[in-house]
């Protein structure tokens, strides 16, 4: 378990653009995995209100549960592994784990018992150190729709926008605003 404050800057990508970035930083498909989010809410979106989300990522056979919450800067992201079983049991029969991301819940005032998959999607990422950050691109699956993402995770806002910024001018990417993946996936289901 933990938690940590996640400042992250997102722009949407065309298909080219993804491969120059991969090309540029010498990305190999080996270096690439697939990831999974399932997003879950309660019927009456009380998390989606509060402008929280609640997802668990299957990863190489791993299960990570994470809230995130908006924070002053950025997301406040609580993190807990939890088993196969345990994931299993709340997709289906709604009974979620006890622990810091329950608790959490509880303190935002969310019936976890009223919790339900609303959404999936699955990713291909991969991910480089980069100017004190780290750079992540996304190819990502939902629906009907396959995306393209840039994300560069840091620990200082300034620093980190002025970074971005840069980076996306050095390959003359336009800025695109990157809706977060559980808003892009909800809208394609509603589709």
């Amino acid at each position: 378990m933990s938690t940590n404050l996640e400042i992250e800057f997102k722009n949407m990508l065309d298909e080219n653009e993804y491969h120059e970035l991969l090309n540029y930083f010498s990305i190999h498909e080996e270096q690439i995995w697939t990831q999974k989010n399932v997003y879950f809410d309660t019927l009456s979106h009380d998390l989606k209100r509060q402008q929280a989300a609640l997802r668990v990522r299957v990863k190489n056979n791993t299960y990570e549960l994470t809230l995130k919450t908006k924070a002053e800067v950025g997301l406040l992201e609580t993190n807990q592994m939890i088993t196969k079983a345990d994931y299993k049991t709340f997709k289906h029969d709604h009974q979620l784990v006890k622990g810091p991301v329950y608790d959490a819940l509880v303190e935002l005032g969310i019936h976890v018992d009223e919790l339900r998959v609303m959404t999936d999607l699955t990713t291909k990422r991969a991910e480089v150190p980069y100017e004190n950050g780290l750079l992540v691109l996304d190819k990502s699956f939902y629906g009907e729709v396959i995306d393209f993402e840039l994300e560069y995770e840091v620990k200082d806002y300034h620093e980190g926008l002025k970074i971005f910024n840069h980076l996306l001018n050095k390959h003359n990417i336009p800025t695109r605003p990157a809706e977060n993946k559980i808003k892009r996936a909800t809208a394609a289901a509603k589709k």
